[in-house]
């Protein structure tokens, strides 16, 4: 009999409570309504401030399967020319994996290579062009690495131009997006990779070739960029999107299907768009420097300078970029925080730091500009007090 009632009393709790708490999860979805996604990492890329809008292990080192071929075409397009012929090597014709078809002795052009690799992911085109311009898979792989180096991609090592499994070729989401940021500001690999068919041909024959990225002229602003898949990467896809001046890299790895990277990078694509907006941060910046100018330009004491007048300014170098996405959530909740010596020594050089204005978002720092001068201020020297001496005193007698 007790156990009834008391059973009757959870009930009781349950129907009273259970308002509130479809309430709560109701209101926290529509507050955190960022997607499940099956991919192990991934990570959303804001082209303009180059800041992450999303992530899910993005610093995570893995395997990336045929994304390498991002690296592979720019290292290709810096170093060579795309009219170059290449003859084709039994390395890369007996190479297996996703083919272009290409056979020993073929003769193709550069451009065509570039074509088989990101838009089929040919791996016979990677070991060909590796070739080519390397004169050796080895030391092309070197020159990824340096490439991988001087943009300071410091999570990223590469053994192959294809990247079929290997415990030494891995990245991390975050590294291949800032790499395929750097890929699409070279023109001919953005035409490449938002080609959606083309034709290629190599010794004296034909092929229409369709580009593997499942997205490309199935979404709003898609225009590349890469594919991949082996055994240990899973599926892979590296997409870039923009819609208006919200521009993004979706980055998704280790995917268990295809299905699930699509699935995963439109939801990401769409959150993106649907929760984010592109704000001026230069012109907050800049505004909010010139108020607090106007109000503060007389609060400086310069200890010893000839001149108490300081012209001010914000350093341009900071400014590393001028937009960014911001979470439609934190609009209003963007300020800027400055901070200033009001009391200098003389000499005051010009372009010296006098401060820092700090734009925020929701209390975090995003960006932080110095405050410099252009005026020099000289210190007041043993001549300055001679004169100043010789003035007064010689007003003092006249005047009496």
């Amino acid at each position: 009999m007790k156990k009834q009632y008391f059973r009757f009393f959870l009930v009781e709790i349950m129907i009273i409570f259970l308002p509130f708490f479809s309430y709560a999860s109701s209101e926290n979805s529509t507050l955190d309504n960022m997607p499940s996604i099956n991919a192990r990492h991934a990570v959303v890329f804001d082209r303009n401030s180059k800041h992450i809008i999303y992530g899910k292990k993005e610093y995570e080192v893995c395997k990336m399967a045929s994304t390498t071929k991002i690296m592979t075409a720019i290292i290709v397009l810096e170093n060579s020319d795309l009219q170059d012929t290449v003859f084709v090597s039994s390395n890369a014709a007996r190479i297996g994996g996703s083919r272009l078809g290409l056979k020993l002795n073929d003769k193709i052009t550069v451009e065509n290579l570039l074509y088989g690799l990101m838009m089929k992911s040919g791996n016979d085109a990677a070991i060909a062009l590796a070739e080519h311009v390397g004169g050796s898979v080895d030391s092309f792989a070197s020159m990824m690495n340096k490439k991988a180096e001087n943009l300071n991609l410091s999570s990223t090592h590469f053994v192959t131009p294809h990247g079929l499994d290997d415990d030494n070729h891995y990245t991390t989401a975050y590294d291949l997006a800032c790499l395929s940021d750097y890929a699409l500001k070279n023109e001919t690999f953005l035409k490449i990779v938002r080609t959606k068919t083309y034709t290629i041909y190599y010794s004296g024959h034909s092929k229409t070739i369709s580009n593997t990225n499942e997205l490309l002229g199935n979404l709003d602003g898609i225009y590349g960029i890469k594919t991949g898949f082996t055994n240990g990467a899973n599926r892979c896809l590296v997409t870039a999107c923009k819609r208006g001046d919200l521009d993004i890299i979706c980055v998704v790895l280790g995917c268990d299907t295809k299905n699930n990277r699509t699935d995963d990078s439109i939801n990401l694509i769409n959150y993106t768009f649907n929760n984010f907006s592109l704000v001026n941060i230069k012109d907050i910046i800049t505004q909010d420097f010139e108020e607090w100018f106007a109000i503060n330009k007389n609060s400086f004491t310069i200890n010893k300078g000839l001149s108490q007048f300081l012209d001010l300014y914000l350093d341009p170098n900071d400014f590393t970029f001028s937009h960014a996405a911001v979470n439609n959530l934190d609009l209003e909740k963007i300020e800027t925080d400055i901070s200033f010596d009001s009391y200098l020594d003389a000499p005051l050089q010009n372009n010296s730091k006098i401060g820092t204005i700090v734009l925020k978002i929701n209390n975090t720092n995003f960006l932080t500009v110095k405050i410099l001068n252009s005026n020099s201020i000289s210190k007041k020297n043993f001549f300055y007090y001679i004169f100043y001496i010789f003035e007064h005193y010689y007003s003092f007698f006249i005047n009496k």
